[in-house]
């Protein structure tokens, strides 16, 4: 098989890589692999309510499949440089800026929502002053909200617009990528069989970061680890976020605990909405998500409370410290842990009585347990910090039944060596989206497809 272009991942970066590449050179033969589904084929059993905790499918429609792991997110598209990736390390911002305006532009012509959340209003700067009182200090961000449901709606349309105009095969995983000597590259299947190509654009998401770092070794590209951030996921009413959330939906909160310096964050901010769990290499870690239509909303918000780790010599596998983490909270609870915060101050172990004198009601089954069992002592001084911080911008956060779930773990993939147009050091040869180490998001991820997309269709 012979293609021009072969596109290795259907998540964000890749589909709008071949989106961009089509509406550019249409006559190009292009070759999208995916590991997972189809849209349409991307079923998990958990949220069609046939079984109550993961049986680990394969693939997990959760992680892979066409729209990649965002697929089944709640939609946040940030539109900022200052968090969401790295792609200003390769370009200027005001060209990253265009990239994620473009990209928004795209979904709305799929049917995405136009309504946007800022930073920059006067309730916004009142929240921001009232935050830094306390030195919680607010990211600056436009934000737009799509929904789960309408996500995978604009997904749908994206992929009904592109099926015929290149060859998707999904369920076909990718063995590795070997030089040719001619030039161009040859992509190996685990079926046996290959695709050749002059360009290629490696796009593995987050569930292929392992697999793509072994092949970046295995082609002599040399690769620098990034971070790993461990914390749980916090469920509380609704009603105690109300005041932040209705003015800018998704707050970014940054804080330097006292005890140790660490930096501790809110991340993936969900009003309303629901606790998942996912499937990572097999491992059941927590997330959140949240609709769009009110008919489907919860009335409890969550959002992520992370800890940022970032090692030093001798030590470099971050991800593999993330996994064993997260492999003692399924070990313990046989996947999703979840504990009344003030169950955890007091040094206790959550139980079902307990559970069920609680006023929060959680919206996803997990059992109950000891999270002190579980992350290391420092990353649970730090979340009990932060929570009692928060507590004094939104008052009812440090609730003794407040729910905390662990282990929410985002891995950071390696990042490779790239140019300003994301090829690697072996012409032909681009990397892309969260896969690669250079994006964190929805809005970057696109961007870094569009970009490689351009960089080739020029050269053509």
């Amino acid at each position: 098989m012979t293609y021009d272009v072969v596109i290795i991942g259907a998540g964000t970066a890749g589909v709008y890589a071949g989106y961009e590449l089509l509406k550019l050179r249409p006559h190009l033969k292009v070759l999208i692999l995916e590991m997972g589904n189809d849209i349409y084929s991307r079923v998990c059993p958990i949220v069609a309510g046939k079984v109550r905790e993961c049986i680990s499918c394969k693939p997990c429609s959760i992680m892979s499949g066409f729209g990649g792991a965002g697929a089944f997110s709640d939609g946040k598209y940030n539109f900022t440089t200052e968090f969401g990736g790295w792609l200003s390390d390769y370009m200027d911002e005001r060209e990253l800026m265009e990239l994620i305006d473009y990209v928004d532009s795209v979904n709305v012509s799929f049917g995405a929502t136009t309504e946007v959340f800022t930073t920059d209003s006067p309730e916004a700067r009142l929240l921001e002053r009232q935050a830094l009182a306390h030195d919680l200090h607010l990211l600056q961000a436009r934000c737009k909200h799509l929904g789960t449901e309408r996500n995978v709606k604009i997904l749908t349309n994206l992929y009904e617009s592109m099926r015929d105009k290149c060859e998707f095969r999904f369920r076909t995983p990718v063995e590795g990528i070997t030089p040719l000597d001619g030039g161009g590259y040859r992509v190996r299947l685990r079926d046996g069989e290959s695709a050749d190509c002059a360009f290629c654009i490696a796009a593995p998401g987050r569930s292929g970061a392992e697999w793509f770092a072994g092949c970046c070794r295995e082609l002599g590209l040399p690769l620098s680890n990034n971070q790993v951030d461990l914390g749980v996921r916090v469920e509380l009413p609704a009603k105690v976020f109300e005041h932040i959330t209705d003015v800018v939906y998704e707050s970014k909160l940054v804080y330097h605990t006292k005890q140790y310096g660490d930096t501790v964050r809110t991340f993936c901010m969900n009003p309303y909405g629901h606790v998942v769990s996912e499937n990572v290499d097999g491992l059941i870690t927590v997330n959140g998500h949240s609709y769009a239509d009110p008919a489907l909303r919860s009335q409890n918000t969550n959002f992520a409370l992370l800890v940022s780790n970032r090692f030093t010599k001798p030590f470099d596998q971050p991800y593999a410290y993330g996994k064993h983490i997260a492999a003692l909270s399924n070990m313990l609870g046989g996947g999703v842990l979840v504990q009344r915060f003030g169950d955890l101050v007091r040094g206790v172990r959550s139980n079902e009585h307990r559970m069920s004198h609680s006023f929060v009601r959680p919206t996803l089954s997990a059992t109950p347990g000891d999270l002190s069992l579980v992350l290391p002592k420092r990353h649970l001084d730090n979340i009990i910090e932060m929570i009692n911080v928060l507590d004094k911008i939104a008052p009812g956060t440090a609730n003794c039944d407040t729910l905390l779930y662990g282990v929410e773990v985002k891995f950071y993939s390696s990042r490779i060596a790239l140019s300003g147009e994301l090829e690697t050091d072996l012409p032909g040869l681009f990397a892309i989206g969260d896969g690669a180490g250079i994006t964190r998001g929805l809005a970057q991820a696109g961007a870094s497809g569009v970009r490689a997309a351009r960089a080739i269709a020029a050269r053509v």
